[in-house]
């Protein structure tokens, strides 16, 4: 079934598939964790992802749409914060290391619950599909099942997988004091999580009143072009502070905030602006004023 025969998906129907999609994704990848074991826990992160993405590829071949993963980029990594500061816990005290597994959880789920209320809030329903999947479904020179495959499913797990690799050292490689780096993780992701709220309330409230070819030019957007992927990268670059927090020895985990922040500016950030440009004729005034992600101290 191809995403142009889903008119009969409702909002609520499409909701509801959703639900029950991710109830079993999420609980399969935390079932097979967990038969792997808390001594291995990147495996488990790494094997419970895997899971998780094949099953939701095989979902959205079936129902004929790729946004039936939307969701998981937000979703999968809370969960296993939560399940790391669950089934790690240090019997009879409050280490530490329980601190730290706490903050991460803490900061995780208020990151994913942003991040998916949002998508939430915009999503129609299975009626329609992320422009991005469309188009590189028409581009790309393999077919809809190929593309699916690869680029709206095993990029980004690949990418994800190795963003939260530091989770699952920080939950079982503690071997420093709670510190001042980890104060400085928590200020990183929950101004991450700020930025890229304020930034959504901003392109909210400009999407209900703008006309074609209007461009967003103010709040943090008058700051940054993509203010909402500066917020992403300080949430997975926290990550990586709360692993030099824990364990500096594994120094090499940072590869995952690295892969991400190439993928936004190799990736997500031309795609966007390319479209930008094509569909709205102030675009290239607004790019010349101003920066692409790093703010200026000074207007």
């Amino acid at each position: 079934m191809n995403s142009s025969d889903s008119s009969s998906w409702t909002r609520s129907r499409s909701f509801a598939l959703i639900f029950a999609l991710y109830v079993i994704a999420v609980t399969g990848a935390l079932l097979i964790a967990s038969a792997i074991g808390t001594d291995h826990p990147v495996k488990g992160l790494i094997w419970g992802y895997g899971a998780s993405v094949a099953f939701l590829y095989i979902a959205s071949q079936i129902v004929g749409n790729g946004s039936t993963f939307d969701a998981w980029w937000s979703v999968i990594p809370p969960s296993f914060a939560i399940w790391f500061c669950i089934v790690l816990d240090d019997p009879g005290k409050f280490s530490d290391a329980d601190l730290r597994r706490l903050a991460v959880a803490v900061c995780a789920t208020l990151w994913g619950l942003r991040l998916t209320a949002n998508w939430a809030i915009g999503w129609t329903g299975l009626n329609h599909e992320d422009w991005r999947y469309r188009m590189l479904y028409e581009t790309a020179p393999m077919p809809r099942w190929a593309v699916s495959l690869t680029s709206v499913h095993l990029f980004p797990l690949i990418v994800v997988t190795l963003g939260s690799i530091p989770m699952a050292i920080v939950a079982s490689h503690s071997h420093h004091d709670f510190g001042v780096l980890d104060v400085i993780a928590i200020v990183m992701a929950l101004t991450g999580v700020a930025l890229q709220q304020f930034a959504d309330l901003d392109l909210r409230r400009f999407n209900r009143t703008k006309q074609p070819g209007d461009v967003l030019n103010t709040g943090l957007w008058s700051r940054s072009r993509h203010p909402n992927y500066l917020g992403e990268m300080c949430w997975w670059w926290s990550l990586f502070l709360f692993v030099l927090a824990a364990h500096p020895g594994a120094w090499w985990a940072g590869i995952g905030a690295v892969a991400m922040t190439i993928m936004f500016f190799a990736a997500s950030i031309p795609i966007a602006e390319k479209r930008s440009a094509e569909r709205r004729p102030g675009w290239d005034a607004y790019k010349a004023n101003t920066p692409m992600v790093f703010p200026r101290l000074r207007k």
